[in-house]
């Protein structure tokens, strides 16, 4: 045993800092290891549909639309291991990567009240998380959904109270958003590109309570640090709301921006 494992023993040995998992402070980790699971999330999902141009201006090559409906999810999450209780908000584009057969919704923009929450998705997914306070909640037969940043609302949506039942297949018409795709970006401390990936994760261990559907509303409004405004509304559709169980678990890279030199990069 080393001098200084003998003096503090709690200290992380080299092969445990080499580890799946390993994150800092050491003593106090934010990133939570894979699984972890969430019980009883609440989710509206809000769909409508925007700008074929504008959809295409926020993808990353090599990535191709799929879709000219955009799908926000406003969850309120009220049981998640390491995470607790807290809010969160996934704005997700129809993609396809050609030539893999891998198909999903591609996240441009998420925002979340959770310091955790922020760390876990932008150091491992690479998701372009900020923070902000996204909500959800009930007012007599009304159901509103609102993302507030900076002190401005930048999305207020709203569905009628548990109308119709619905099935959570019918919100795949658009896109499958259950694969997930992100841009995952990190430069070593010098400057020089370290991490340029697309990263793809599906949710597992899904379990669905309940779920209702019904016309829904959108309403966004500019803010240059949450510039979900970048995604007008042409047409509002349909929207849901659902209540879930499941569990996040480990994903992979699906493309890999610094070995590859092929003419889709072109």
């Amino acid at each position: 045993m080393s001098r200084f494992k003998a003096l503090w023993p709690n200290r992380p040995t080299l092969a445990e800092i080499r580890s799946p998992g390993f994150a800092t402070p050491w003593d106090a980790p934010t990133v939570p290891p894979f699984p972890f699971s969430f019980r009883n999330a609440e989710i509206l999902t809000l769909s409508y549909r925007s700008s074929a141009e504008a959809i295409a201006r926020l993808l990353p090559p090599p990535l191709e639309p799929s879709s000219d409906v955009v799908l926000i999810h406003v969850y309120r999450m009220n049981d998640t291991d390491w995470l607790g209780t807290y809010g969160e908000s996934n704005v997700m584009l129809g993609a396809r990567l050609p030539g893999r057969g891998i198909e999903g919704g591609y996240s441009p923009y998420l925002f979340l009240d959770s310091d955790v929450g922020v760390a876990h998705g932008r150091e491992v997914h690479g998701q372009p998380k900020k923070l902000a306070r996204p909500s959800l909640e009930c007012r007599q037969d009304l159901l509103i959904g609102r993302i507030e940043r900076n002190g401005i609302d930048i999305l207020t949506a709203t569905l009628p109270y548990k109308q119709e039942r619905s099935d959570v297949g019918e919100m795949l018409r658009h896109f499958d958003f259950r694969t997930n795709l992100n841009l995952k970006a990190i430069d070593h401390v010098d400057g020089r590109p370290a991490i340029r990936q697309l990263t793809s994760r599906r949710l597992s261990e899904v379990r669905v309570h309940e779920c209702w559907s019904g016309p829904c509303t959108v309403e966004l409004r500019p803010n240059a640090q949450a510039p979900l405004h970048r995604l007008p509304v042409i047409d509002m559709l349909t929207g849901w709301f659902w209540r879930a169980d499941f569990t996040l678990v480990a994903g992979e890279v699906v493309f890999d921006y610094l070995m590859s030199t092929g003419p889709e990069l072109s």
